[in-house]
């Protein structure tokens, strides 16, 4: 093996958790700096972590600031009084502290199942995929597109059929996009649908559609990652994300145009 070449054992799922925490030494990073980007399914395996941390930060921060419960505080002042006067306090919040962790913990567990690598859940995970999708198939020059335009109908039979959901194409002409076609694709939760739309310049963006099993009615997300952004929300237990390659405030009319045409049933 080449000494200067990429590091072959930088892919460790032990090196892309530290990568995610921010725990590794600058060497060890720099090889894994490469390996990511020559390794897209271990890329997309750290978005999915960074997901997943941000998710679990958004469901257990607000308690960590709430205040000590005084039943605790006065608990631990009876279990140990010749402690100085802060200590009950203190000890309380490392209490609370190791409560959070293990219930985050038991969360992610939960999430996941036995066995299984973590990934995100809810809008975050739909938002990774849209971006992910964005990716690999809009980006492509010669066939970003499985049915075309004019096979419409039967492009939203086909994705209706496999998603077990009806769905429709969104109309955004009057945006300076016209409709280029769609494809099924696949994700960490089943099959989705996948739309693609393009302006007088050539520029694209992606509309993923999927059945949600979490956050049924979820409010829009921004999704940054990279040059790709967008935004992800779910509707009557179906979610839509809306994706492009720029700012979110570009991309956030379109996202609404499309959240209007489904709130209307297209």
């Amino acid at each position: 093996m080449d000494p200067q070449g990429p590091d072959p054992h930088a892919g460790s799922e032990s090196d892309l958790q530290a990568w995610v925490d921010e725990r590794l030494p600058p060497q060890r990073r720099a090889a894994v700096q490469q390996w990511l980007a020559r390794d897209a399914e271990a890329a997309l395996r750290v978005a999915q972590l960074r997901a997943q941390a941000q998710a679990l930060r958004q469901a257990f921060g607000p308690v960590a600031e709430e205040p000590v419960p005084a039943r605790l505080r006065q608990a631990l002042r009876a279990a140990a009084p010749g402690r100085p006067a802060g200590w009950p306090a203190l000890a309380a919040s490392a209490l609370l502290a190791l409560a959070l962790g293990t219930a985050a913990g038991w969360s992610l567990r939960a999430a996941v199942g036995p066995g299984r690598a973590p990934v995100p859940v809810g809008v975050a995970a739909l938002a990774r995929e849209a971006s992910s999708s964005f990716v690999v198939y809009a980006d492509d020059p010669a066939r970003p597109v499985e049915i075309g335009a004019e096979g419409r109908a039967e492009l939203v039979r086909w994705v209706s059929a496999r998603i077990r959901r009806q769905v429709a194409v969104p109309d955004l002409s009057a945006a300076g996009y016209r409709f280029l076609g769609g494809r099924l694709v696949a994700t960490e939760h089943g099959p989705a649908g996948l739309f693609v739309y393009q302006d007088g310049d050539g520029g694209r963006i992606t509309m993923l559609v999927r059945p949600m099993a979490l956050e049924r009615d979820t409010p829009m997300l921004k999704e940054q990652r990279g040059r790709v952004a967008g935004f992800a929300w779910a509707q009557d237990g179906l979610g839509y994300s809306v994706m492009g390659a720029g700012r979110p405030e570009a991309i956030h009319p379109l996202a609404d145009e499309v959240r209007r045409q489904v709130a209307a049933r297209l």
